[in-house]
């Protein structure tokens, strides 16, 4: 009879795994993760441990051992079906078998099997990555431990069924019923002071090791209960400085090999001419492409008061439609088990076509099913581009699909014609999915996660696809006589200004102690060619533990699994697995084609017993306020409209946006009034609270009580038209917390309604909401140009009189006007 105290499963088994330690190691802008995993088997028969886990989708995993007992073993790359062979056989002896292998269909999902594990023994699994962090729209470095592994929908016709949810070998729980715990530890070192260290999760206080603070550790608080990604954002003093760092290859290693060689990473952030930057693109066709699964009915955190992850999508449609320039093209598209688009091609942008859009954008659900998005992919790159209108696709899904590299693959054979920008919406978003789209249509991925708001970092995307394309980019190399450089990185397609791009490249041959060497990009913008140089180093730095070396690897491996899988001669594809085969084991950095495998033989006694087969959960993020039963039916099948909206007092849907800000016990609902024809649906559907002013403000008692809306800043978005002008209304007044009375009389002499209605919402915007520049940049820059197509006289009269009615200081020069 199986002992079935201590740790179980949700089917009543006994779980082996006890604790996962972390232990992060960052050196500038890469880290080196080793995490320790406990099994420890309370059975009375020997077991088989199956775990499935996340890593980052880029991190390039060296490292795999088992200690059992006082002996250890550590485990050695092999191709993969020869791995998994010796892995059966050792069980089939009796022998203790470890096996770590990355997923076929998305390289961010790791399975590992720990086998024969004798009744009461324990096994210490300690495993190692490296990876680079990412640069994010405030500067900051962001590391993330993907602690949470949502189910992956399988698409129609897929191996693994119709519509089902894969969870690979391993079972999945929600995040609050994982029994097994979590500790992470970090150490920071930079050759720059380190200004601040934030996370999504609760830390122990920042210890600084030195005065120049150039070093710190950090440490997750304990109590982690698993419903997130652990997230640390690291923040340099002048981080945007370009790097090179030469790195010593291993000493027992093969000179002229990828490992015994030098291999240089370089750090460059393109800083673009001023002038050139002037020039923002007005045209284009701008793809939005939503995913409305069921999944998106989920909150961005798990905090109670987090925005559903639906609705935070489409307040971000709302501020991408207004920033958009007048004269390009866009269409929307919605993805679940099926697609739809909102018109049958892209179309110009007008007041029209945008209201249209606004529309249906009220109306959008998290209510089509699973995740497939894959079709519309397809069916974007069928439709013909349009003459002189660069297409720009922006994705956002919470990126729990199965088919990751056949998704990648169709973005990378059609980058020619597009560039796509990627969003990761909340924990447990593919990294690999979300990185890889943006890599493969040469844009730019962000990830947002816990309270992290959408609109900031959409609006960076945003001004990325608007800056000039750069084109013919080129990587040249000057090193002195007797030393040559094999570039490990695929070429560069795409630079954006004050992004990091990273380069790596093996050194090959000797060269004197204090030679230099120099790396140049040249490129073109907007036809100015610009190049941008840095000189480095040859001298080798030692004990950085290879860390170049297996990122680089990686770079390279991930290039040739690309090229393995390329329509066409069969024997090149050959050839390419071949070569990841060859550099995998080569470098002991796992690829798609490999994994790590670990005998213990031991004394040579068979273990006896029935061998037990443990699935360890791993932890799943939590849907809504739903049981976790109904959250894996919602996946599967369509969610009732009404359950994906917040419901408002009276029982019925709330209209959109309503309900990010609470209401105050004083606060009541107001009827639905329409406001100007010419304005959107969104306009007049937004609830609104009564504000108390102070007496000071008005002489009338009656203006006592302003109706205010929920988010002023949103509904002052709404109310904008496509051309960038705002029309006097009442709705626009209570933004202002004013009467329409009170605006109206406050109107300048010689100035129109609709020139006074846009010069105040400007002014309000720097007035009130300048902390938020970065979200409504673009549409103030559309106001300012409406305006000056005006040639309205006596504009610094009108600024003034705006700053008077509205309370504020602003200058007329910091408005752009």
């Amino acid at each position: 009879m199986v002992n079935c105290c201590g740790l179980l499963t949700a089917t009543k088994e006994p779980v082996p795994l006890k604790s996962v330690d972390v232990e992060v190691t960052v050196r500038d802008h890469v880290a080196t993760v080793a995490a320790t995993l406990l099994y420890e088997n309370k059975e009375q028969s020997p077991i088989e441990a199956v775990f499935v886990f996340p890593l980052p989708g880029d991190a390039a995993v060296c490292h795999f051992s088992a200690k059992i007992g006082q002996s250890e073993v550590v485990a050695e790359v092999r191709e993969k079906q020869k791995a998994r062979e010796e892995y059966d056989d050792a069980l089939t002896r009796g022998q203790q078998a470890f096996l770590l292998e990355e997923s076929e269909k998305s390289p961010d999902v790791f399975s590992l099997s720990v086998g024969s594990l004798p009744p009461g023994e324990s096994a210490s699994i300690r495993l190692e990555y490296v990876t680079e962090l990412a640069v994010q729209a405030d500067d900051g470095l962001r590391f993330c431990l993907p602690a949470v592994l949502n189910p992956r929908y399988q698409p129609l016709g897929s191996d693994g069924g119709a519509g089902t949810i894969s969870f690979g070998p391993g079972t999945s729980v929600p995040a609050s019923l994982v029994p097994y715990s979590l500790s992470l530890c970090a150490s920071v070192c930079s050759p720059r002071p380190i200004t601040k260290v934030e996370s999504n999760c609760s830390l122990d206080p920042v210890q600084y090791l030195n005065q120049q603070q150039t070093q710190a550790a950090v440490k997750l608080a304990a109590g982690h209960k698993f419903d997130r990604d652990v997230e640390l954002l690291l923040y340099y003093k002048d981080s945007h400085l370009p790097t090179a760092v030469v790195e010593a290859g291993c000493a027992s290693a093969k000179p002229g090999s990828l490992m015994g060689d030098p291999v240089v990473m370089v750090s460059l952030y393109p800083e673009f001419p001023p002038a050139v930057m002037s020039l923002m693109t007005k045209s284009g066709e701008f793809l939005f492409v939503i995913d409305r699964s069921g999944s998106m009915s989920s909150p961005m955190s798990n905090a109670d008061s987090s925005q559903i992850r639906i609705d935070s999508a489409k307040e971000t449609l709302l501020l991408l439609l207004k920033s958009l320039p007048i004269g390009c093209y866009f269409n929307i598209y919605s993805f679940g088990s099926s697609y739809t688009h909102i018109f049958p091609q892209s179309v110009v942008y007008s007041q029209q076509t945008m209201d249209e859009a606004l529309k249906v954008i009220e109306d959008l659900r998290a209510d089509m099913g699973g995740t497939e998005i894959l079709e519309p992919l397809k069916h974007i790159f069928k439709q013909p581009c349009i003459p002189s209108q660069p297409r720009q696709l922006f994705v956002f899904t919470d990126g729990e699909v199965s088919n990751t590299k056949a998704v990648i693959d169709v973005v990378k054979r059609n980058s020619g014609s597009h560039r796509c920008f990627s969003f990761g919406i909340g924990g447990g978003a593919s990294t690999a999915l979300i990185n890889g789209l943006a890599k493969e249509g040469r844009g730019h991925a962000q990830f947002i996660v816990g309270a992290d708001r959408m609109q900031s970092k959409v609006m960076q995307s945003l001004r990325f696809a608007l800056q000039p394309a750069v084109v013919d980019i080129s990587v040249t190399w000057d090193v002195p006589a007797g030393v040559s450089v094999t570039t490990l990185t695929p070429p560069i397609t795409n630079l954006f200004q004050g992004q990091r791009s990273l380069i790596y490249a093996q050194l090959t041959g000797e060269s004197s102690g204090d030679a230099e060497g120099c790396v140049t990009v040249k490129y073109s913008l907007a036809e100015h060619p610009t190049q941008n140089q840095l000189n480095f180093s040859l001298k080798p730095t030692e004990d950085t533990g290879l860390t170049a070396h297996r990122l680089g690897a990686r770079t390279l491996i991930r290039s040739l699994e690309v090229e393995a899988n390329e329509p066409g001669d069969l024997s090149d594809q050959v050839k390419a697995k071949e070569k990841v085969v060859e550099v995998s084991v080569q470098s002991g950095v796992s690829s798609s084609l490999t994994a790590f495998i670990a005998v213990n033989k031991g004394n040579g006694e068979a273990l006896q017993g029935p061998l037990l087969r443990r699935n360890v959960p791993a932890p799943r993020m939590k849907m809504g306020q739903m049981s976790a039963q109904m959250a894996q039916q919602r996946q599967m099948q369509q969610m009732p409209m009404a359950m994906a909206m917040p419901i408002s007092r009276g029982g019925s849907p709330m209209p959109l946006f309503a309900n990010r800000v609470p209401m105050s016990s004083k606060g009541l609902f107001c009827k639905r009034k329409k406001v100007h024809a010419g304005s959107n649906i969104m306009a007049y559907s937004l609830s609104a609270g009564m504000v108390e002013m102070d007496s000071a403000d008005y002489e009338d008692p009656q203006d006592l009580a302003i109706p205010a809306p929920r988010d002023p800043m949103l509904q002052l978005i709404s109310l904008q038209r496509a051309s960038g002008s705002w029309l006097l209304e009442s709705a626009l007044a209570a933004v202002f917390r004013r009467t329409l009375k009170d605006v109206e009389s406050a109107t300048p002499v010689s100035v129109s309604p609709e020139v006074w209605a846009t010069v105040l919402a400007v002014i309000w915007l720097h007035g009130f909401n300048n902390d938020a520049q970065e979200e409504w940049e673009f549409l103030a820059m559309k106001a300012v140009s409406w305006l000056h197509g005006e040639k309205v006289p006596g504009m610094t009269e009108c600024v003034e009189a705006g700053n008077v009615l509205l309370g504020c200081q602003v200058q007329e020069s910091s408005m752009g006007m």
